[in-house]
This record gives C-alpha cells, sequence and structure tokens, in this order.
C-alpha cells in the first residue's frame, strides 16, 4: 500500500509546466496527472463529483449536510520551467534527501503549489474513508493555468456564480509559517494573506531608424531604454503603511520586543518612520509598504552589430493595496518624462478587495492552525506580495484568505521559482493535518 509520501513523490514527477506560450505546453502530462490522481485516491473520486473546466483546471464537489457557504480548498496543478543544469538533484525525480527532520522532497512544485494539493487530496481521501459528511459541501478547485495568469481559475468562478454557489470561504496559497520575518518578534507567525497586491506588465517601447553599429546615432533606441529604467530605479514608488499591514503589526506587537512593541502599536502614527524602516530591511518588507517595478525582459537587436529598430522592455509592477493600475501608469509616464518612451499595459489587474481578520471564518482558520500545526503559532493578517487564482474568487466570496500550512525558512521560500525548490517531509505531513482540521470544523 502506497503511503502519503510516496503519492506526493507520484505526482510531483509528472512534468506539468505552464508557459506563457500555449504551444510549448505538454497537454499530455495534465492528462496524465489528472489519472494519477484518480488511480492515487480512489474513495475520493467516488465520493465527489469531478468536473473539468477550461481544458484542464478540475473542480471537485463534496455534497455536505449543506449546500449554503461551502468551503473552496485551491491550489494549482502547474509548475513554472526548470532550467535543470542549475538543480543539485532532479528536478522532477521527487528525491528525498537528508535524513530525520531534515529529510526533504526536492522537486519543482513540492511547494508552489503540489505541496498543498497533495496535501488536500490526502485529508480529503482520509475523511471519506472515514465516513465523514462535511456540515457544507466542499469544493476543491485545481487550476491549471496559474503560473501564466490563465483562465482556469476564472471559468470556475464563472460556473458557481451561474448555479448561484457563493463560498463561505475560500482558501489559496498564500503566506506561510515563518519566523524572523519581522524585526522584534522571535515567535512564529502564520500569514494569512487578507488580501493581495494588483499586477501588471507594462512594456517599454523605444524606437529608432537602425542601420550599422559602426555609425551609431546620439542617443539609440537600447541608450533610450536603458534611461528610462534608471530613472524608474532611482525614483520608485512612494512608501505607506496599508491596512492589511497596520493590522498585521497590532496582530504581533503584544509579542514583540520594546521598543518595536510600541511602535507596531501605534503604526498609524508612526507610518513614515517605520516603512522606511521596512524598505530597507529587505525585499519581502520593502514589498509590503509600497508598489515594486521591475524590468524583467529586455529585447534588442536581432544581432551584435545591428542598431535595434525597436528596443523593449517588460515591467513588473505589483501595487500596493489602494494603488490603482490608471494611477501606477500615470507615474510611469511622469518619472520616466520621455515622449520617445511608449507604455504599453498588459496583464492588469487591481489589487484585490481586503478579506475580514475577524469573524466566524477567521476564527476557523485560526484554530485550524492551533489545533494541527502548534497553538503557539500567531495567526496573522497579512498583504500577500504574489498574485494567486484566488484573486477570481473575491467576486463571489467576501472570505478569501492565502494561507500555505508549512512552515518554510528563508532558503525555502527564496527557491520558490527558482533552483532546488524543496519541502521538508515532516513539514508537508503536518499539512494534511491542518487541512483535515479545517474541513471538520463547521
Amino acid at each position: 500500500m502506497q503511503t502519503p509520501l510516496a503519492r506526493f513523490q507520484r505526482l510531483l514527477r509528472i512534468p506539468t509546466v505552464s508557459h506563457a506560450d500555449e504551444s510549448l505546453v505538454a497537454r499530455g502530462a495534465f492528462d496524465e496527472f489528472h489519472a494519477e490522481l484518480a488511480r492515487l485516491y480512489p474513495r475520493t473520486h467516488r465520493a465527489l463529483a469531478r468536473e473539468t473546466v477550461a481544458g484542464h483546471t478540475v473542480l471537485y464537489r463534496w455534497p455536505g449536510a449543506s449546500a449554503e457557504g461551502p468551503l473552496v480548498l485551491m491550489a494549482h496543478q502547474d509548475v513554472v520551467p526548470v532550467v535543470p543544469e542549475e538543480w543539485a538533484h532532479d528536478p522532477f525525480g521527487a528525491e528525498i534527501v537528508g535524513t530525520g527532520a531534515d529529510a526533504a522532497v526536492h522537486a519543482r512544485g513540492a511547494i508552489d503549489d503540489k505541496g498543498a494539493l497533495v496535501a488536500i487530496m490526502e485529508a480529503v481521501e482520509g475523511l471519506v474513508g472515514e465516513g465523514f459528511v462535511p456540515a457544507r459541501d466542499v469544493y476543491l478547485a485545481f487550476g491549471h493555468d496559474e503560473e501564466t495568469a490563465g483562465d482556469g481559475a476564472a471559468a470556475v468562478v464563472e460556473l458557481l456564480r451561474a448555479r448561484g454557489t457563493r463560498p463561505g470561504l475560500v482558501l489559496d496559497e498564500g503566506g506561510a509559517v515563518v519566523e524572523g520575518v519581522l524585526p522584534g518578534v522571535d515567535r512564529r507567525t502564520a500569514m494569512i494573506g487578507v488580501a493581495e497586491r494588483g499586477h501588471m506588465t507594462a512594456w517599454l517601447v523605444a524606437h529608432e531608424a537602425g542601420g550599422h553599429a559602426s555609425t551609431p546615432p546620439a542617443l539609440p533606441a537600447t541608450a533610450r531604454l536603458a534611461r528610462a529604467l534608471t530613472r524608474l530605479q532611482r525614483r520608485p514608488f512612494p512608501r505607506r503603511i496599508s491596512a492589511p499591514v497596520r493590522a498585521m503589526l497590532a496582530t504581533v506587537a503584544p509579542h514583540a520586543r520594546q521598543p518595536l512593541r510600541t511602535v507596531f502599536r501605534n503604526a498609524a502614527l508612526v507610518g513614515p518612520v517605520l516603512s522606511a524602516v521596512f524598505a530597507r530591511m529587505g525585499p519581502e518588507t520593502n514589498a509590503l509598504v509600497r508598489t515594486t517595478a521591475v524590468a524583467t525582459e529586455l529585447h534588442g537587436a536581432p544581432g551584435e552589430n545591428v542598431l535595434a529598430t525597436t528596443a523593449r522592455a517588460a515591467v513588473d509592477i505589483r501595487l500596493l493595496t489602494g494603488d490603482t493600475v490608471a494611477g501606477a501608469t500615470e507615474r510611469l509616464r511622469a518619472v520616466i518624462a520621455d515622449e520617445g518612451i511608449r507604455i504599453e499595459v498588459r496583464h492588469a489587474a487591481e489589487p484585490s478587495p481586503v478579506s475580514p481578520w475577524h469573524g466566524e471564518q477567521w476564527r476557523r482558520l485560526a484554530g485550524a492552525i492551533a489545533t494541527a500545526l502548534d497553538e503557539d503559532i500567531i495567526p496573522t493578517p497579512y498583504l500577500q506580495l504574489g498574485a494567486s487564482d484566488s484573486r477570481w474568487f473575491t467576486a463571489i466570496s467576501d472570505h478569501v484568505y492565502r494561507f500555505t500550512p508549512f512552515h518554510l525558512t528563508r532558503s525555502e521560500r527564496d527557491a520558490l521559482h527558482a533552483h532546488d525548490e524543496r519541502i521538508r517531509v515532516d513539514v508537508w505531513l503536518r499539512g494534511i493535518d491542518f487541512y483535515r482540521e479545517l474541513i471538520t470544523r463547521s
């Protein structure tokens, strides 16, 4: 009989890689993944209705005693591409490296996001086998194109909306159990995303006549583009403490050392100073207090000795709660201050609404964390830094949260979307307990 860990390894070995260019996606890998889910979790597939949406997104429904205010557990099947040469172990080998508490599964998707997906399936399979019937319907929504901001989750939301389903609680990937992230706070914190930043891509485009590189103009398109990017780097978006971050600081304040305890409690009064400190502490805390913008793709001439007729740069922008796509676009124009740079906005999504960090659904999450993980962990509201499929569900639910029930170190978090992604075995197994506890709490 296979163990939960063996099933996890089997699913990690299926390369469900998504690409922005859909012609590069190996659809057969997703078909194989679906088939393996059915084979590995037979009780779940007998008890739950399953349907496929938008190609390869999967939606399960577990009938409960009531259809009102169902629980939606989300995860995504797809993973980002890999550069195998950068990995110490086969990225799709799902090898277990180390022993005891240090034993970890190394694989693309171990954390982002098959770790959560398989933990959810393990929890459901176990509960179904025990004859458990949830108090309310439970939906499992597993997207296939989250990494490319695709339409799988959006299609699920439209389907549920058409059926009149309004979830009482939605939980997707997000913040983890961490320590040492907030200054002066020694206890572990469960970072529960109550909102997520908006996301937009702005292409900066410069044109010129072109020609031979031996006779360049005074300001070629590449230099004009470089100047624009330098201006953006030198004048970042302004800092401020948003409502979710202020709530996070108020939550951890009683557990912080002085003088930070007093500072956190008075974040509204000392916001400018506090945001300046956060901006200097590192990338994660900087992203909590400002809209960020970074160039991610650069394109120029097709040859080494050819002038670029078009030079382009993609700028990835993550919008802080309260900022807007329109406002960010205007700021780009003002900071770049060059009519020779055209700004093309693509893939724009405003920051999500903010879910409450109090009330029945919040207590349900906090209770599951205390019971299944550790009662010493502090559940705190948090501003999700990256985008997730959960943003679509804010259209049909007021309680959308983003939390991954795994205790992750800084190096483990840094491996997301990079090489050597991994999760410790005992950490992953405790995640199963969390989902069981959340499901059984009505």
